[in-house]
């Protein structure tokens, strides 16, 4: 095997920045484009190669803190 369990081969990230083109680009039509920071998440899953287990455990991490500051407040 020639990368990490928790990397994605090449060909599957290619894939995944195809899927994410796609979403961003149907997105914007239903008027809900993503917003800078969300755009610069994804291009670092891309580059990285995070596995889809890997991002959804940042994205859930992300949305806890987030919701912390929230209640903080």
């Amino acid at each position: 095997m020639d990368h990490a369990p928790d990397r994605l081969a090449e060909a599957d990230a290619e894939r995944a920045r195809e899927r994410r083109r796609v979403a961003m680009h149907l997105q914007a039509i239903e008027d809900n484009p993503l917003d800078a920071a969300d755009i610069e998440m994804f291009e670092m899953f891309e580059r990285e190669g995070w596995s889809p287990d890997r991002r959804r455990a940042y994205i859930r991490d992300q949305a806890v803190k987030a919701q912390s500051a929230v209640a903080a407040e």
